[in-house]
């Protein structure tokens, strides 16, 4: 099933992201492309049936059963048979992971978790302490993916600054997406905030609302600085422009929001835009000289 699981994810990666293809790509360990395709491919489709396909609050949180019995048998040797094609990448890919405790468990059992969560919250506001753990393992999950499919092995440096870039990025994921996240029913700004200012989840345009916007947008700049000091002291040059591309990409999100005084948007289309394709080829070209010249 290998080469048809790799195909069938490489599809999948094409057609929801052309950066995480191109990624994937160039950037990738030549002989991980394919199950970094794979890890893409079956979290996209397992996002997809959560808030597309799954019409009932039962069929969606049976589906999320299913789904962590199957990663748990296959990470002892239990390959059950008569999986949908999308529960076979996931199979091959498990498959291919020989490191215990390895970077791509750490990826696949956080990426999980935050899905679960996301199937579970819907509908009702959650805690601070639960956003902030929701941002925390999904900054695992994406940093532990990254520095296990790029120079896979390499003793990259623990810190506190690790996973700093990444926790911004969903700080500012979560402010991109709050109109439409909201409209779905999910809430992502605490219950302890709501009830202390008296506000609702969709009352985006009061004061309160936007001083908390304003709040998680320099949060996001703190972490996004210290996550690229953390980078830029890396020896791996790909491993740095990925991190630098995936926060740029970010970054241009916060700008609108500051331009817009923490007013959000329904929509953004910074990541759509031409600019941040041109910042994303030139950052690319500016890291690779700071590499170069900093080794000097």
């Amino acid at each position: 099933m290998s080469e048809a699981t790799a195909e069938l994810a490489r599809s999948i990666t094409w057609t929801g992201s052309k950066q995480t293809y191109f990624t994937g790509r160039v950037m990738i360990d030549r002989d991980l492309a394919d199950d970094f395709f794979r890890a893409y491919a079956y979290f996209r489709w397992l996002d997809d049936i959560i808030d597309v396909s799954s019409r009932t609050v039962k069929e969606r949180h049976s589906f999320i059963r299913q789904q962590k019995e199957l990663i748990d048998r296959l990470y002892i040797n239990e390959r059950p048979e008569n999986l949908v094609p999308e529960e076979e990448i996931i199979a091959d890919l498990i498959s291919h992971d020989n490191g215990e405790n390895s970077g791509l468990q750490s990826f696949i059992r956080n990426m999980f978790a935050i899905i679960e969560f996301d199937a579970f919250r819907m509908g009702n506001p959650v805690s601070h302490e639960k956003l902030i753990w929701y941002s925390k393992t999904l900054s695992k999950s994406v940093t532990d993916g990254i520095q296990y499919f790029i120079s896979n092995g390499y003793p990259y440096p623990e810190g506190d600054s690790r996973y700093a870039a990444a926790f911004g990025a969903h700080i500012v994921h979560l402010l991109r997406d709050t109109l439409p996240d909201t409209a779905d029913g999910f809430i992502n700004i605490s219950k302890e905030y709501l009830d202390e200012h008296g506000i609702k989840p969709e009352d985006f345009d009061s004061d309160p609302y936007r001083a908390w916007v304003r709040e998680r947008v320099k949060d996001a700049r703190h972490y996004f600085s210290e996550g690229k000091r953390y980078l830029d002291e890396l020896e791996v040059l790909r491993c740095k422009i990925v991190g630098h591309w995936y926060t740029v990409r970010f970054e241009a999100v916060l700008d609108t929001i500051e331009r817009d005084n923490y007013h959000l948007r329904q929509d953004y289309e910074e990541r759509r835009k031409l600019s941040t394709w041109f910042k994303i080829s030139w950052l690319a070209a500016v890291v690779t000289f700071r590499h170069i010249t900093r080794r000097r």
